[in-house]
């Protein structure tokens, strides 16, 4: 098996596993061989770590966003950037313009 083939049947295993312990975790109380070891207390407690995980990702992601918009610099007005294509050609056309002198004097 190559590496990632390897990694991913760990995934899958990982996943599966994970997805039965919750249910067990959720649905354990209301199961009558598996509620003394699963108790109501225990299902609550997961419901609220579920509950703040997909919050705290959430926010971390739009706090994430905001940080990113805050410390970038804005773009250049348009203007601007006009205005320097257009200096930037005018430098060509001299350059062109001078290279082409050069030629017709050596062509003398």
């Amino acid at each position: 098996m190559h590496k990632d083939q390897i990694v991913g049947a760990a995934l899958i295993t990982i996943s599966i596993i994970v997805i039965i312990v919750y249910a067990l975790l959720m649905f354990g109380p209301y199961i009558p061989v598996l509620n003394t070891i699963f108790t109501q207390t225990v299902s609550l407690i997961a419901l609220q770590v579920t509950a703040f995980i997909a919050v705290a990702v959430v926010f971390g992601i739009l706090a994430w966003i905001g940080y990113t918009l805050a410390t970038t610099p804005p773009p250049k007005p348009i203007e601007e950037i006009e205005k320097e294509i257009e200096e930037e050609l005018k430098k060509l056309e001299e350059e062109l313009k001078k290279e082409q002198r050069e030629e017709r004097a050596q062509a003398k």
